[in-house]
């Protein structure tokens, strides 16, 4: 059993929440998200040009790379986070340039030694899995797919194979931050994946609230968080931490309690 898998056997919806590495006081930050109640941590390795993140998150990019955070950093932060808490999964969310321009297998094995446990690529398609994929899975780490509305039953078994973890259900087509899908499309498409798959679905894109979440959990086994945590970020700096846990802890509430009712 992997952390990942260990989470997802869990008989409740796990909560994934993201912040972007080098954004304010990340390891205060990513404390507060785990305390609070949070079943999985994306990190996410800030990029230049965030094709598939909204304005919330383009800007924590751009606040990162200010403050001149490098892929060193990212995994550094990886590490220390592993050292403090042992049990909670971690997954490194980004996009391909800083992954693989030194070669995929040195961005596995640093990876792996930092305790990753999964990866999210955003610009590399399943159909140019051997860019990526392999090495990560020879390293024990799992590469994670996105799935969207449009991920028809001819492409879904191109988006499954390979993948490992659990599947990121993007519930909207576009980018990240303030769209919500219906709850109704969202459950309609997550029991379509999973007549095709045994991999956890988690959703994301547009979650905000607690209510949102709850309703998400009944139907997927994660909700994913993103852009609303990177707001408090954003909005409170150094006193991030303590809105941060205040979120958290109403959305896990939320999201664990959801199939009780």
């Amino acid at each position: 059993m992997t952390r990942l898998s260990t989470t997802f056997a869990a008989p409740r919806p796990a909560l994934v929440c993201f912040i972007t590495a080098g954004d304010g006081d990340t390891a205060a930050n990513l404390d507060a998200l785990v305390e609070a109640g949070a079943d999985v941590i994306e990190l996410g390795m800030p990029f230049t040009d965030p094709m598939a993140d909204g304005p919330a998150i383009q800007s924590a990019n751009l606040r990162s790379l200010g403050a001149g955070t490098t892929t060193a950093d990212v995994l550094h932060y990886a590490t220390e986070f592993r050292v403090r808490h042992p049990n909670v999964p971690l997954v490194l969310m980004g996009y391909a340039n800083p992954m693989v321009r030194r070669g995929p297998e040195w961005f596995a094995e640093a990876a792996a030694a930092a305790g990753v446990d999964g990866v999210i690529c955003v610009d590399i398609p399943p159909e140019e899995d051997d860019a990526l994929g392999p090495a990560l899975r020879a390293k024990g780490i799992a590469p994670i797919r996105l799935a969207t509305p449009t991920t028809d039953a001819a492409r879904l078994p191109h988006v499954l194979a390979g993948s490992q973890g659990f599947l990121y259900y993007v519930s909207v087509a576009g980018i990240t931050g303030k769209q919500q899908a219906q709850i109704a499309s969202i459950e309609a498409n997550v029991a379509r994946i999973k007549q095709a798959t045994d991999i956890p679905v988690a959703v994301g894109f547009g979650v905000r609230t607690p209510e949102q979440a709850a309703d998400i959990a009944r139907v997927a086994d994660g909700v994913v968080v993103g852009s609303a945590l990177v707001e408090i970020c954003a909005e409170y700096g150094a006193n991030a931490p303590a809105k941060l846990k205040e979120l958290t802890a109403a959305l896990a509430h939320a999201v664990h309690t959801a199939r009780q009712d």
